[in-house]
Protein backbone atom coordinates (compact mmCIF):
# COMPACT_ATOMS: atom_id res chain seq x y z
CA UNK A 1 0.00 0.00 0.00
CA UNK A 2 1.54 3.16 -0.90
CA UNK A 3 1.43 6.72 0.69
CA UNK A 4 -1.28 8.02 -0.69
CA UNK A 5 -3.61 4.73 -0.36
CA UNK A 6 -2.54 5.13 3.27
CA UNK A 7 -3.51 8.48 3.76
CA UNK A 8 -6.75 8.09 2.09
CA UNK A 9 -7.66 5.14 4.45
CA UNK A 10 -7.08 7.33 6.90
CA UNK A 11 -8.42 10.45 6.49
CA UNK A 12 -11.79 7.77 5.66
CA UNK A 13 -11.34 6.41 8.87
CA UNK A 14 -11.08 10.03 10.88
CA UNK A 15 -14.07 11.43 9.00
CA UNK A 16 -16.29 8.69 10.13
CA UNK A 17 -14.95 8.63 13.58
CA UNK A 18 -15.95 12.70 13.50
CA UNK A 19 -19.35 12.01 11.61
CA UNK A 20 -20.30 9.35 14.30
CA UNK A 21 -19.26 11.74 17.15
CA UNK A 22 -21.68 14.11 16.03
CA UNK A 23 -24.26 12.23 15.56
CA UNK A 24 -23.90 10.12 19.44
CA UNK A 25 -23.84 14.38 20.18
CA UNK A 26 -27.13 14.75 18.50
CA UNK A 27 -28.63 11.28 19.44
CA UNK A 28 -27.58 12.49 23.82
CA UNK A 29 -29.11 15.71 23.18
CA UNK A 30 -30.48 15.92 26.88
CA UNK A 31 -27.43 14.45 28.28
CA UNK A 32 -24.92 16.85 25.82
CA UNK A 33 -27.22 19.75 27.53
CA UNK A 34 -26.98 18.52 31.04
CA UNK A 35 -23.09 18.53 30.32
CA UNK A 36 -22.74 21.55 28.69
CA UNK A 37 -24.58 23.56 31.21
CA UNK A 38 -22.19 22.99 33.96
CA UNK A 39 -18.85 23.74 31.36
CA UNK A 40 -20.74 27.09 30.27
CA UNK A 41 -20.51 27.54 33.72
CA UNK A 42 -17.42 26.55 34.59
CA UNK A 43 -15.95 28.45 31.72
CA UNK A 44 -17.79 31.60 32.69
CA UNK A 45 -16.03 31.78 35.79
CA UNK A 46 -12.50 31.06 34.14
CA UNK A 47 -12.92 34.21 31.86
CA UNK A 48 -14.85 36.23 34.26
CA UNK A 49 -11.84 35.69 36.85
CA UNK A 50 -9.15 36.66 34.71
CA UNK A 51 -11.02 39.92 33.33
CA UNK A 52 -11.91 40.68 37.08
CA UNK A 53 -8.19 39.91 37.90
CA UNK A 54 -7.06 42.50 35.33
CA UNK A 55 -9.50 45.22 36.27
CA UNK A 56 -8.69 45.36 39.90
CA UNK A 57 -5.23 45.32 38.82
CA UNK A 58 -5.95 48.81 37.02
CA UNK A 59 -8.27 49.93 39.46
CA UNK A 60 -5.28 49.95 42.20
CA UNK A 61 -2.38 51.12 39.45
CA UNK A 62 -4.73 53.75 38.66
CA UNK A 63 -5.62 54.62 42.77
CA UNK A 64 -1.79 54.43 43.78
CA UNK A 65 -0.64 56.43 40.94
CA UNK A 66 -2.93 59.45 42.77
CA UNK A 67 -1.02 58.19 46.19
CA UNK A 68 1.91 61.35 47.12
CA UNK A 69 3.39 62.89 49.81
CA UNK A 70 3.55 66.54 50.59
CA UNK A 71 6.05 68.05 52.12
CA UNK A 72 4.93 71.57 53.04
CA UNK A 73 8.23 73.87 53.44
CA UNK A 74 8.58 77.32 54.82
CA UNK A 75 8.97 79.95 53.49
CA UNK A 76 11.94 80.40 55.16
CA UNK A 77 14.01 77.31 53.70
CA UNK A 78 16.37 78.51 51.28
CA UNK A 79 17.16 77.11 47.95
CA UNK A 80 20.15 75.39 48.60
CA UNK A 81 18.42 73.38 51.54
CA UNK A 82 15.48 73.15 49.43
CA UNK A 83 17.64 71.24 46.53
CA UNK A 84 20.01 69.39 49.48
CA UNK A 85 16.37 67.89 50.72
CA UNK A 86 15.36 66.60 47.55
CA UNK A 87 18.57 65.17 46.82
CA UNK A 88 18.26 63.10 50.27
CA UNK A 89 14.70 62.27 49.18
CA UNK A 90 15.76 60.93 45.86
CA UNK A 91 18.24 58.89 47.17
CA UNK A 92 15.59 56.60 49.26
CA UNK A 93 15.29 53.33 47.66
CA UNK A 94 11.04 53.69 47.45
CA UNK A 95 11.00 57.55 46.18
CA UNK A 96 10.06 57.29 42.57
CA UNK A 97 9.86 61.10 41.71
CA UNK A 98 10.34 64.14 43.33
CA UNK A 99 8.68 67.57 42.03
CA UNK A 100 8.82 70.83 43.62
CA UNK A 101 5.72 73.34 43.86
CA UNK A 102 6.44 77.04 44.56
CA UNK A 103 4.18 79.26 46.58
CA UNK A 104 2.80 80.64 42.92
CA UNK A 105 2.22 77.29 41.70
CA UNK A 106 0.33 76.48 44.71
CA UNK A 107 -2.07 79.14 44.40
CA UNK A 108 -2.90 78.92 40.92
CA UNK A 109 -3.76 75.34 41.68
CA UNK A 110 -5.84 76.78 44.62
CA UNK A 111 -7.68 78.87 42.18
CA UNK A 112 -8.34 75.98 39.93
CA UNK A 113 -9.51 73.43 42.57
CA UNK A 114 -11.95 76.71 44.17
CA UNK A 115 -13.39 78.25 41.34
CA UNK A 116 -17.16 77.93 42.13
CA UNK A 117 -16.08 79.20 45.41
CA UNK A 118 -16.57 83.02 45.35
CA UNK A 119 -15.70 83.18 49.21
CA UNK A 120 -12.61 81.60 49.25
CA UNK A 121 -11.56 83.14 46.09
CA UNK A 122 -12.19 86.49 47.64
CA UNK A 123 -10.60 85.50 50.71
CA UNK A 124 -7.43 84.77 49.26
CA UNK A 125 -7.12 87.87 46.69
CA UNK A 126 -7.01 89.92 50.01
CA UNK A 127 -3.94 88.51 51.78
CA UNK A 128 -0.17 87.97 50.57
CA UNK A 129 -0.34 84.19 49.05
CA UNK A 130 -0.65 82.46 52.64
CA UNK A 131 -0.20 79.16 50.42
CA UNK A 132 3.54 77.28 51.27
CA UNK A 133 6.18 75.86 48.77
CA UNK A 134 5.59 71.98 48.95
CA UNK A 135 7.40 69.12 47.51
CA UNK A 136 5.48 66.48 45.82
CA UNK A 137 6.99 62.87 46.78
CA UNK A 138 5.49 59.81 44.53
CA UNK A 139 6.67 56.80 46.47
CA UNK A 140 7.73 53.30 43.90
CA UNK A 141 5.24 50.80 46.47
CA UNK A 142 2.41 52.49 48.56
CA UNK A 143 3.28 49.42 51.22
CA UNK A 144 6.02 50.74 52.36
CA UNK A 145 5.86 54.45 53.26
CA UNK A 146 6.87 53.97 56.62
CA UNK A 147 10.66 53.85 55.37
CA UNK A 148 9.73 57.58 54.24
CA UNK A 149 7.83 58.65 56.93
CA UNK A 150 11.00 58.03 59.20
CA UNK A 151 13.06 59.61 57.06
CA UNK A 152 10.67 62.91 57.49
CA UNK A 153 10.09 62.18 61.09
CA UNK A 154 13.86 63.43 61.81
CA UNK A 155 14.57 66.28 63.23
CA UNK A 156 16.34 68.34 60.64
CA UNK A 157 13.67 67.52 58.28
CA UNK A 158 11.14 68.59 60.72
CA UNK A 159 12.58 72.01 61.27
CA UNK A 160 12.02 72.52 56.88
CA UNK A 161 8.14 71.73 57.68
CA UNK A 162 5.50 74.33 57.50
CA UNK A 163 3.13 72.15 58.19
CA UNK A 164 2.38 68.20 59.43
CA UNK A 165 3.19 66.00 56.46
CA UNK A 166 0.38 64.88 54.08
CA UNK A 167 0.34 60.79 53.19
CA UNK A 168 -2.53 60.52 51.16
CA UNK A 169 -3.91 58.22 53.80
CA UNK A 170 -7.56 57.84 52.45
CA UNK A 171 -6.12 56.78 48.97
CA UNK A 172 -3.80 54.35 50.96
CA UNK A 173 -6.99 52.82 52.92
CA UNK A 174 -8.71 51.99 49.49
CA UNK A 175 -5.99 50.53 47.79
CA UNK A 176 -5.44 48.08 50.76
CA UNK A 177 -9.33 47.75 50.39
CA UNK A 178 -9.37 47.12 46.80
CA UNK A 179 -5.89 44.70 47.34
CA UNK A 180 -7.88 42.92 49.94
CA UNK A 181 -11.12 42.35 47.90
CA UNK A 182 -8.76 41.35 44.56
CA UNK A 183 -7.33 38.78 46.85
CA UNK A 184 -10.31 37.48 48.10
CA UNK A 185 -12.44 37.24 44.43
CA UNK A 186 -8.92 35.99 42.87
CA UNK A 187 -9.15 32.78 45.39
CA UNK A 188 -13.12 32.54 44.98
CA UNK A 189 -12.86 32.41 41.56
CA UNK A 190 -9.73 29.65 41.69
CA UNK A 191 -11.72 27.53 44.11
CA UNK A 192 -15.26 28.33 42.06
CA UNK A 193 -13.26 27.26 39.05
CA UNK A 194 -12.20 23.87 40.35
CA UNK A 195 -14.95 22.48 41.83
CA UNK A 196 -17.15 23.42 38.67
CA UNK A 197 -14.17 21.44 36.71
CA UNK A 198 -14.49 18.39 38.87
CA UNK A 199 -18.09 18.58 38.39
CA UNK A 200 -18.17 19.31 34.77
CA UNK A 201 -15.70 15.91 34.18
CA UNK A 202 -17.78 14.06 36.53
CA UNK A 203 -21.01 14.71 34.21
CA UNK A 204 -19.39 14.80 31.55
CA UNK A 205 -17.35 10.72 32.45
CA UNK A 206 -20.88 10.13 33.73
CA UNK A 207 -22.33 10.99 29.93
CA UNK A 208 -19.81 8.99 28.26
CA UNK A 209 -20.26 6.25 30.73
CA UNK A 210 -24.10 5.68 30.23
CA UNK A 211 -23.26 6.25 26.25
CA UNK A 212 -20.89 3.27 26.22
CA UNK A 213 -23.87 1.04 28.47
CA UNK A 214 -26.40 2.27 25.16
CA UNK A 215 -23.93 1.26 22.58
CA UNK A 216 -22.23 -1.86 24.48
CA UNK A 217 -23.54 -4.82 21.81
CA UNK A 218 -22.30 -2.12 18.98
CA UNK A 219 -18.93 -1.68 21.01
CA UNK A 220 -18.75 -5.61 21.12
CA UNK A 221 -19.73 -6.06 17.73
CA UNK A 222 -16.86 -3.71 16.44
CA UNK A 223 -14.39 -5.41 18.36
CA UNK A 224 -15.32 -9.04 16.91
CA UNK A 225 -15.15 -7.20 13.19
CA UNK A 226 -11.17 -5.96 14.40
CA UNK A 227 -12.01 -2.48 15.28
CA UNK A 228 -8.73 -0.91 16.89
CA UNK A 229 -9.20 1.05 20.12
CA UNK A 230 -9.02 4.79 18.76
CA UNK A 231 -12.11 3.57 15.76
CA UNK A 232 -13.87 3.53 19.11
CA UNK A 233 -12.57 5.48 21.41
CA UNK A 234 -12.55 8.41 18.94
CA UNK A 235 -16.16 8.87 18.74
CA UNK A 236 -16.96 9.37 22.49
CA UNK A 237 -13.45 12.33 22.35
CA UNK A 238 -15.10 14.12 19.61
CA UNK A 239 -18.43 13.72 21.14
CA UNK A 240 -17.29 15.06 24.60
CA UNK A 241 -14.87 17.63 22.92
CA UNK A 242 -17.74 19.35 21.18
CA UNK A 243 -19.24 19.94 24.88
CA UNK A 244 -16.52 22.25 25.02
CA UNK A 245 -16.19 24.07 21.95
CA UNK A 246 -20.08 24.58 22.22
CA UNK A 247 -19.66 25.51 25.82
CA UNK A 248 -16.83 27.92 25.16
CA UNK A 249 -18.19 30.02 22.71
CA UNK A 250 -21.35 30.41 24.28
CA UNK A 251 -19.45 31.61 27.15
CA UNK A 252 -17.89 34.16 25.07
CA UNK A 253 -21.13 35.18 23.68
CA UNK A 254 -22.67 35.85 27.14
CA UNK A 255 -19.74 37.70 28.65
CA UNK A 256 -19.47 40.02 25.53
CA UNK A 257 -23.98 40.52 25.85
CA UNK A 258 -23.53 40.87 29.60
CA UNK A 259 -20.62 43.92 29.12
CA UNK A 260 -22.48 45.25 26.23
CA UNK A 261 -25.54 45.47 28.31
CA UNK A 262 -23.95 46.99 31.38
CA UNK A 263 -22.15 49.66 29.89
CA UNK A 264 -25.06 50.48 27.06
CA UNK A 265 -28.47 49.68 28.17
CA UNK A 266 -28.11 50.62 31.54
CA UNK A 267 -25.55 52.90 31.69
CA UNK A 268 -23.08 51.49 34.66
CA UNK A 269 -19.62 52.47 34.50
CA UNK A 270 -19.27 50.49 37.52
CA UNK A 271 -20.08 47.66 39.43
CA UNK A 272 -18.92 47.64 42.89
CA UNK A 273 -15.00 47.72 42.71
CA UNK A 274 -15.68 46.19 39.62
CA UNK A 275 -15.13 49.24 36.66
CA UNK A 276 -17.28 47.59 33.78
CA UNK A 277 -15.76 50.58 31.17
CA UNK A 278 -12.72 49.07 31.84
CA UNK A 279 -13.26 45.36 31.61
CA UNK A 280 -15.38 45.63 28.68
CA UNK A 281 -12.88 47.49 27.12
CA UNK A 282 -9.72 44.78 28.16
CA UNK A 283 -12.64 41.93 26.98
CA UNK A 284 -13.11 43.41 23.46
CA UNK A 285 -9.02 43.89 23.10
CA UNK A 286 -8.01 40.14 24.45
CA UNK A 287 -10.91 38.80 22.24
CA UNK A 288 -9.63 36.46 20.20
CA UNK A 289 -7.10 35.53 23.43
CA UNK A 290 -10.09 34.52 25.58
CA UNK A 291 -11.53 32.82 23.06
CA UNK A 292 -8.66 30.65 22.19
CA UNK A 293 -7.92 30.49 26.17
CA UNK A 294 -12.42 29.40 26.59
CA UNK A 295 -11.47 27.02 23.72
CA UNK A 296 -8.35 25.28 25.25
CA UNK A 297 -9.91 24.91 28.76
CA UNK A 298 -13.32 23.21 27.42
CA UNK A 299 -11.40 21.03 24.58
CA UNK A 300 -9.15 19.84 27.44
CA UNK A 301 -11.61 19.27 30.52
CA UNK A 302 -14.15 16.91 27.38
CA UNK A 303 -11.44 15.19 26.33
CA UNK A 304 -9.85 14.35 29.39
CA UNK A 305 -13.08 13.49 30.62
CA UNK A 306 -13.82 10.99 27.65
CA UNK A 307 -10.39 9.22 27.75
CA UNK A 308 -10.81 8.75 31.28
CA UNK A 309 -14.41 7.29 30.91
CA UNK A 310 -12.87 4.98 27.41
CA UNK A 311 -10.21 3.59 29.25
CA UNK A 312 -12.20 3.10 32.37
CA UNK A 313 -15.08 1.64 31.12
CA UNK A 314 -13.91 0.03 27.86
CA UNK A 315 -10.84 -1.49 29.22
CA UNK A 316 -8.64 -0.24 26.38
CA UNK A 317 -4.95 -1.50 26.57
CA UNK A 318 -2.36 1.40 25.65
CA UNK A 319 -0.29 -1.09 23.89
CA UNK A 320 -2.76 -1.47 21.55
Amino acid sequence: MNNSEKFKRWSITEWRIIKTGCTNFVRNAWLSIAAMAVMLITLTIVLFSVIANATFTNTIKQITDKIDISIYLKDSVTPENREKLVKQMRALPNVKEVTFLSKDDALVIYKKQNANNKDLLLAISQTDNPLPASLQIKPKNVNKIAEIKTFLDKKEIKDLQSDETSYSGDRKEAVDKITHATDFIRRAGIIGVLVFAVISMLIIFNTIQMAIFNRRDEITIMRLLGANTSFIRGPFVVESVLYGVISAMVSILLLNGLFAVSSSTLEATSLGLLDINYASRYFSSHFWIFMALQLGVGVFIGAASSIIATHRYLKFKTTK
